[in-house]
């Protein structure tokens, strides 16, 4: 039986090197507060004149943290030559397979991905200061209403709650996911 490929979300977003960290952390914590299927105690933020959703999860803060720094010095490293960045979020399902030798194993199946494209801008001029907050304001409010059209239309590939496990379905975020999509990342060699 060939597996279906999961869905993928993508999200555009702008910022300046001054905002960068809290626009994607933002974009991440939408993200989670909708596919995050445990108990949580909701936060709101506000970032831009904006006010969005966050989970109240030290775990998932962390995590959260560690990534968005984890880009930001990439795309730094990096902004002479372009000045954008990747982050993925990836929701897993784990099912039961046979396997030749030791019976049953578990294997994660991923069910759905966000990918976060961040182009980064550097003002030159105060000018330039607020047609790049316009921008980073117009694209943060772009992505979070496209994260909540999406989370309610597209319900039918979410796999059933088959555990009492504090979170149903784990995840990743990768930082530059296709940086490091090759066979021995695949294979856990890198």
């Amino acid at each position: 039986m060939e597996q279906r490929r999961p869905p993928e979300y993508i999200l555009e977003v702008f910022a300046d090197p001054a905002c960068v960290r809290d626009v994607v952390k933002a974009i991440l914590h939408t993200i989670f507060f909708h596919r995050y299927f445990s108990s949580i105690s909701p936060l709101t933020r506000d970032l831009l004149d904006l006010t969005l959703p966050a989970i109240d999860d030290v775990d998932l803060e962390t995590l959260i943290d560690q990534r968005t720094a984890a880009l930001v010095r990439a795309i730094e490293s990096t902004h002479q030559q372009r000045g954008r960045g990747q982050l993925a979020v990836q929701f897993f399902e784990k099912r039961r397979r046979k396997t030749y030798f030791f019976g049953k194993a578990d294997e994660e199946v991923c069910w759905e991905q966000w990918t976060l494209d961040v182009t980064l801008a550097t003002p030159r001029t105060e000018t330039d200061v607020l047609k790049v907050r316009r921008a980073m304001e117009k694209s943060l409010h772009k992505a979070a209403l496209k994260i909540v059209n999406i989370v309610n239309r597209d319900k039918d590939h979410i796999p059933p709650i088959t555990t009492t496990d504090a979170n149903p379905f784990p995840y990743h975020v990768v930082v530059n996911p296709k940086a490091t999509d090759g066979w021995g990342q695949r294979m856990g060699i890198f």
